[in-house]
Parts: structure tokens; sequence; C-alpha cells
């Protein structure tokens, strides 16, 4: 293809830098005098074709009316030869009779900036003056008078039409010299064109409302239900775990866009997903009805209703949302074209892209199938492997207790302070439960935790001592005290045999001594 570069020769260029001036003078001040230079010609050129096309549209009604005149003065001809006749009264006569009373009497206003010193007069001031004319090139003449005025009249008629002429002319080269240069003013729209596509009924994909945001310390602790359950002091027990500051990055909000659980088969997806298999005319006609369904958020939610559909047994419906997701993704990876593209390849008989199309789905719907069936498999040889692990404080020793330490509100010690400063850290959840001395409570919120972080919460509980180990009393005056002392009292016997038939005197005596403080 030739490519004509000849119309880049108009291009009005006002500092081309291979400009060459004299030594003497300065480059940028020459370049700035030719752009005023440019620019002033350019303006008087332009004010001068607006003036000529101004005066002659005032011509123009000039003429209409010297025209008029004309007629009138010819339609009494018989008037004009009878005897007697005043030639100053019949001219005047003729002239009211072609005059235009009203708005038309009055010239159309100049555009700005054009005769504004000397405004155009009345039209009918300007016939007065042209049959005042008239009559004085007439002069004293009586004989054939009427044939004089009429040559005059006549004679100003081709006046102003040879003016009309040469302005014509004239306007003609400024317009074309204007026109010789591209310029910024010539710079517009060559065309435009929009297309939109009316449907009567049209299923719409409508985002879901985004729940409000709340970050948490546990964010899987949400979903349980004993988030319901009302502590001793009746608050919701789904505030134990509430935190004042932000929690780290790696923690996500309620209201994540990005989060798998946010996507959800559309209406719109759901009903393409239910274009049966291999029905591609329906197919497209769908798609050019819906442009949107080709989003990729459309494909993710037929996927999920894949995978939801095998997990309910729905084998068909699954291998068809399977299909129609691959279809969009296939749609929009092809390019911008790509719908056309698509279906172009794989209604034609014979083409590799079938073949590659259905390998695909083939392939996408076993790994949906295999993982569904692990999925229902585990779940039917261990029904509790999805409860949520818990960190929990229990004594390990029966005859022990967790004995819970609130540091001072009001430390003197360096020890103190450091256990406050630990203490305040704290989630307000658990510095409550911590201050109740309830040891329950203190699991009831660690349990809406997950296992890292309660692991770091109980660490920050020893390093500040306020968890501590303490024996218990066994009170003998009852019979179950007296049951636990039997048995302590056996058990420290039969570690004094073993002690004895090893031959270990010294841990024998250990025991015997034990037995003796007990």
């Amino acid at each position: 293809m030739v490519v004509n570069y000849s119309k880049w020769d108009a291009l009005e260029l006002s500092d081309d830098s291979d400009i060459e001036v004299h030594p003497n003078v300065d480059k940028r001040s020459f370049i700035r005098a030719k752009q005023n230079q440019i620019h002033q010609q350019r303006f008087e050129r332009r004010h001068q074709i607006e003036t000529l096309k101004y005066e002659r549209i005032i011509n123009d009604g000039l003429l209409q009316r010297i025209d008029k005149l004309l007629t009138s003065l010819r339609g009494h001809t018989q008037q004009a030869k009878s005897p007697g006749q005043n030639p100053d009264e019949f001219m005047m006569q003729a002239l009211m009779d072609s005059a235009d009373d009203g708005p038309d009497d009055e010239p159309p206003k100049p555009p700005p900036g054009v005769h504004t010193q000397n405004p155009e007069p009345r039209y009918s001031v300007m016939m007065a003056s042209l049959v005042d004319q008239v009559k004085k090139d007439a002069g004293d003449k009586t004989h054939d008078w009427f044939q004089t005025y009429v040559k005059g009249v006549e004679g100003h008629q081709t006046k102003v039409q040879n003016l009309q002429g040469e302005l014509l002319q004239k306007l003609a080269e400024l317009e074309k010299e204007e026109g010789k240069k591209i310029t910024s003013d010539s710079i517009h729209t060559g065309f435009s064109v929009s297309s939109v596509s009316k449907e009567q009924q049209k299923l719409k994909s409508e985002p879901k409302p985004k729940p409000e945001a709340v970050e948490v310390l546990n964010p899987a602790s949400l979903k349980r239900d004993s988030l319901t359950r009302m502590d001793s002091a009746g608050q919701s027990s789904g505030a134990e775990a509430d935190v004042d500051e932000p929690v780290r990055n790696t923690s996500k909000t309620v209201n994540d866009d990005d989060d798998e659980e946010d996507i959800q088969p559309s209406e719109l997806g759901k009903a393409f997903a239910k274009i049966k298999m291999g029905d591609y005319k329906k197919c497209l006609q769908f798609i050019s009805e819906n442009h949107e369904v080709v989003a990729e958020r459309e494909t993710d939610g037929l996927l999920v209703e894949a995978f939801n559909a095998q997990m309910d047994g729905k084998v068909e419906y699954a291998r068809n949302c399977v299909h129609q997701a691959l279809l969009l993704q296939y749609c929009r990876s092809l390019g911008r074209d790509g719908v056309g593209l698509f279906f172009k390849r794989i209604t034609t008989s014979g083409h590799q892209a079938q073949k590659v199309f259905h390998d695909d789905v083939n392939s996408t719907y076993d790994r949906i199938r295999t993982r569904c069936a692990e999925l229902a498999k585990e779940k039917a040889s261990n029904p509790k492997a999805t409860e949520t692990e818990q960190i929990q404080l229990h004594a390990v020793d029966p005859n022990t207790s967790i004995h819970i330490n609130i540091p001072s509100a009001s430390p003197t010690e360096e020890v103190e302070i450091r256990a406050r400063e630990i203490f305040e850290t704290l989630p307000p959840g658990l510095q409550r439960a911590l201050e109740s001395g309830a040891l329950d409570r203190v699991n009831e919120v660690l349990g809406k935790m997950s296992v890292e972080e309660a692991e770091e919460v109980v660490e920050k509980l020893g390093d500040g001592g306020m968890l501590s180990v303490e024996e218990g009393v066994i009170d003998g005056t009852t019979e179950e005290g007296r049951e636990k002392l039997r048995g302590l009292e056996e058990k420290a016997r039969a570690e004094k045999l073993a002690a004895e038939a090893a031959g270990d005197e010294q841990v024998a005596k250990e025991i015997e001594v034990a037995d003796v403080d007990d």
C-alpha cells in the first residue's frame, strides 16, 4: 500500500529547528517574531473573510430592493408619460411602493469585530440615497426624464452586481490561501460510530452486598456456632476475640474480594450453564445478548457450581458446568474477536480445536470428580476430621490446679511493670476473662483463636507470670479425701517395693521419708 505523504507539506511550521538566521540575530527571538507574524496574518485574513461575507449579504439585500424599485418604475410607465406628471412625486411614489416596513428594513447584525466603527444604515436610507444620486445625475433634463431615471437605477444595479463579483473573487482567493496550511483549527472529528444492543429481557449479574468488614484475631471462628453463646456477663462470646489493633497482613477480612468463598455463580452464569452441552448456536446467541457473561468471575463461578453439583451427585449438570466454564474461558483468552473465532473453529468439522477443547473439558471434570470422591471418602471415614483444633488450659496432674494471677494496675517493681505491659497487649476479651479468675472463661476465649495465635497468647501468659500451677489440699475428714489418701499410700508402697527389688536402697529411703512427711 502506497502512502501519500504530500499532505504534510501543508503544515505551517513557525519553529523549525533547521531554520538558519543571521549570526547577529537571536534564534529564539526570530522564531517568536515569526510566530507572531504568522498569527497576525492569519487573524487579519480571517477578519477580512468575515468582512467580505458580511458585505456580500448586505449587497444581496440591496439588490433585492433595487429590483423592486425597477419593477415598480416599469409598472407605471403609462402614468409617467401622462402630461403634467411631476418626476419627483413619481419617484417618491415608486420608492414608497418598493420599500419594506418592519424588521426587514434592518440589515443583519455584523459578526464580532466587523464594521464596529460605522454600522450599516437601514435599507430605506440606502434606497433614498440611491434615488437622490439618480436625480442628481439626471440634472434638469425634463425631456424623457422617465427613461433617464430608469437607466440611472439600472446603472447602480450594475455597479452593485460588479462589486459582488469582485467581492466573491477576493473571498475565494482568501479562502484558498487559508486552506493551504494545516493548523490546529483544521483538526476535527472525521466520524464517530457507536452501537447499542437492546434486549427486551436481559439477565443481570447483580453484585452481592458486601458484609461489614470486621477484623478479628481468628477469622475462622466467625463461622462456628459457639459464637452465639453468651458468657456470664451477658456479653456475646464472639466479642471475646475482638482486638483493638489491626491484625497481621497474613489475616483476611470478612469482605475480602479475593476470598475464594465469595466466588459464587451469578444468575446469569447459572442461566448459561443450563444450555445443553454442544448447542453452540444457542450459546453464541446467549453471549451476543449478554456480553458480560464472558467475565473471568463467571468462569470461576461455574467451576464452583460444578464442584458443588458433583458433591451433590449431579453428574451431568457438573459436566455441563465445566463445559460452559471452559467455553467462556476460551472465548476470553482468544483475544478481542475471541467469541467469533472460537465458535468458528469449534463448529468446523474435523478442526483440531474440537479435540483440544473436549480433552480440556474431560481432564478438568476428571480432576473435580477425583477430588470430590476423595473428600467424600475422608468424610465417611473420619466424620470429626473437620472439627476445629483448639488450645485449652488444663492441669496435667489431677492433684494440682491452674491459678490466674493478674498484674497490679499500679506496678512498682520492674517485674510487675513488665507483666503489666504484657497484660495490656492481650485482646480486651481475654483481659476480661483473666480478671474474672475463671479458667473456663479463659479457655472459651482461647477456643475462638487459631492454634498459632492461642499458643502465642499462652506463651505471653507464662512470660508475664499470669498462670501458676498449685497443689491441691486433700481433706481427710471426707470419704473422698480418705480414698485419695489410701490411693497415694498404696502407690508409694508399690514404688518402695519396686526400688528394694532393684537394690536401690537410696531411692527406697527417699520414698519412706516422703511417706513420713505425708
